[in-house]
């Protein structure tokens, strides 16, 4: 197998292979073959979106201990972050809804914990989504969902979904992987676009893992895919097993690009990063409120970015960005 040759099939278009992907992942993220396969990544997703790249912004509903106990998060009730929950008043979230949009975000997210009432979320979506221009995209970022929640959701004004198989599923978390697969299956069915990722990766996950979940959701056909790096909570058993660095998650999105189908035109990164936007990632997140990878109960006063300091990222790493609706969800 020649790394050339496989550029010349990503840039003809064609989808690498899992071997193929296995092959490109494999190369330490310091060497010259990865920087050839980042330097593709930024041509083909600068080249699918005419240079624009999308901020999208997420805000939290509420922050909960959540039975989910995924031990990467800030939520998990086994990390012991948080004890109590909080809920956002409905007219907060909506002044923060309509922050974000006047900021410039391309889409907005309302994400909850698993504890959330289905119901009170789209209340309070709907809420949000009355106090909005009818143009703004809105994205949820919920948990499982059955069909008719799917359906539900869908009438409350959203377009689409945030949704993934993490990594280990089921082993680093209580969640079901088949429940999480058909989650995906029904907010399609139901006519709402699925955004997705490789996450979180750390140092554990090797070549041939992450090339399975890189082929898994480049089977779903998502409006964006792409591969974020696990960030630690302190103290917990998951910070023990460290962090990968900014190179080598830029190294993963790039051969995530080059995975995807061309129908697929989003390639993210999180946290924002210069080399993440350098390797081809054209989708950061600004943030407010709770934050799965942050122990602050406001993330914008910690990690979180906001829409302007991604446009700054994204502006140092070669990149220009849209303006008005994402063109990810408006397929």
């Amino acid at each position: 197998m020649k790394i050339q040759n496989l550029i010349s099939k990503a840039h003809n278009r064609e989808v690498l292979t899992r071997d193929e992907l296995i092959f490109l992942l494999n190369f330490p993220p310091e060497a010259p073959e990865s920087y050839q396969v980042m330097a593709t990544a930024n041509h083909i997703s600068k080249e699918l979106t005419n240079n624009r790249a999308e901020i999208h912004a997420q805000l939290a509903l509420n922050m909960a201990p959540c039975p989910g106990d995924c031990a990467f998060c800030s939520f998990s009730g086994k990390n012991g972050v948080f004890s109590r929950e909080t809920r956002l008043p409905p007219a907060e979230a909506i002044s923060y809804a309509k922050g974000f949009e006047k900021a410039g975000a391309n889409a907005i997210y309302l994400m909850t914990t698993a504890t959330y009432p289905f119901e009170l979320f789209l209340e309070i979506s709907r809420e949000i989504r009355d106090h909005l221009d009818p143009e703004t995209i809105l994205i949820a970022n919920v948990g499982d969902q059955s069909l008719l929640g799917a359906q539900k959701l869908r009438a409350a004004g959203f377009t689409g979904v945030y949704h993934a198989l993490r990594l280990r599923e089921g082993v680093d978390s209580a969640l079901s992987p088949e429940a999480r697969k058909q989650s995906l299956r029904n907010f399609q069915e139901a006519g709402l676009q699925v955004g997705t990722c490789v996450e979180p990766i750390g140092p554990e996950h090797d070549a041939m893992e992450l090339a399975d979940l890189i082929a898994f959701t480049a089977a779903i056909n998502p409006s964006y895919s792409g591969a974020a790096r696990r960030i630690p909570i302190p103290g917990t058993e998951m910070a023990a097993r460290g962090t990968i660095s900014e190179l080598r998650m830029a190294q993963i999105v790039a051969v995530t690009r080059l995975g995807m189908p061309r129908t697929v035109a989003g390639n993210c990164t999180h946290e924002p990063c210069t080399l993440g936007g350098i390797a081809g990632a054209n989708l950061f997140w600004a943030e407010a409120g709770a934050n799965p990878r942050d122990i602050r109960e406001k993330t914008e006063e910690g990690r979180g970015e906001s829409v302007a300091s991604c446009r700054v990222l994204f502006r140092e790493s070669g990149w220009e960005t849209l303006e008005g609706p994402s063109r990810y969800f408006g397929r």
